[in-house]
């Protein structure tokens, strides 16, 4: 979608409006090969322009800040008497699926520091950078199981 303007010297010109129009972020460097429109990438997503609404709605599915395990936890001492954060559920595709993590599965140590409750998860992965490796111990059926993910 384009404006037409006049510029202060009477020179007709259309603008574009990159953000909206893609088509016309292309056309314009096809034609003038200039290459300065500014092309941001989130995840596999490309957005040409600032079209802020895109970068708005693709920024709001990322997590702000700290990398996030992936788990809905609850405190386990409630529900099965032992100390440990109880897993509810599991996001797909985050770093807690690709740890093995599944509900009803109890964590109950994160990189060598004890869990005792969900506070703890909360804690331990505020420390924590995103792409850093650390280890995982969990209890499933009585059964203790360390992993490693990357968060």
């Amino acid at each position: 979608m384009a404006k037409e303007f006049l510029s202060r010297r009477g020179v007709p010109f259309k603008e574009y409006d990159v953000g909206v129009d893609q088509e016309a972020a292309y056309r314009m460097i096809r034609l003038s090969g200039q290459r300065g429109v500014p092309v941001i990438t989130i995840d596999d997503s490309v957005v040409i322009g600032f079209n802020r609404s895109r970068l708005e709605g693709l920024l709001s599915k990322k997590p702000a800040g700290r990398p996030r395990l992936g788990a809905a936890v609850a405190d386990a001492a409630p529900r099965l008497q032992v100390e440990g954060a109880y897993v509810g559920r599991v996001r797909p595709d985050s770093p807690a699926a690709r740890a093995g993590l599944k509900a009803g599965d109890v964590i109950v140590e994160l990189n060598g520091q004890p869990i005792r409750n969900a506070a703890d998860i909360e804690r331990l992965t505020g420390t924590l950078r995103t792409g850093q490796r650390v280890t995982l111990a969990y209890v499933r059926r009585g059964q203790r199981t360390q992993s490693e993910l990357v968060m």
